[in-house]
């Protein structure tokens, strides 16, 4: 939604002044959503292995699993954390304006350009990351089904 709605609806702004300063805005206004479901994710996640601990220890499928969710979670997070520290960058600079929140005007001062350019790449990692996660949570929950999960009709 930030990417593609927020930042593409913040360059339609007829004011290039404003299009940065309303993406950052509405990019403060998700942070604490964000946080929230970050953490949410990180006890639900500890809950699971946790609960299944057992599974995880001795399954060698499903350990490899959780380990690649394990280190794709804390990417993910690293990518937010990035994102918003760029987000900050560019709010700083807001009153310059910008083709978009992505999108360097032609007269953007280095800072600002660099962080842009930034963002526009790092702003796809995370629901990258989080569309693998989702991947891998579907793979491990057939792993729990068994052989016979997968024969029954």
């Amino acid at each position: 939604m930030g990417a593609v709605g927020l930042n593409g609806a913040t360059a339609k702004a007829k004011d290039p002044s404003e299009r940065l300063r309303l993406s950052t805005l509405g990019w403060a206004r998700w942070t604490p959503v964000q946080i929230a479901a970050a953490g949410i994710h990180t006890v639900g996640g500890l809950g699971l292995i946790l609960g299944n601990s057992k599974r995880v220890a001795n399954d060698s499928g499903s350990r490899a699993n959780t380990i690649a969710k394990t280190v794709l979670t804390v990417a993910a997070m690293g990518a937010t954390g990035y994102s918003g520290y760029l987000g900050s960058k560019i709010g700083k600079h807001a009153g310059h304006g910008g083709a978009g929140a992505t999108e360097p005007s032609g007269d953007a001062p280095k800072e600002l350009a660099s962080a842009q350019k930034q963002l526009a790449v790092v702003q796809w990692v995370t629901p990258a990351l989080t569309g693998v996660l989702v991947v891998l949570g579907a793979e491990q929950g057939e792993q729990q089904r068994g052989l016979r999960g997968l024969l029954d009709v």
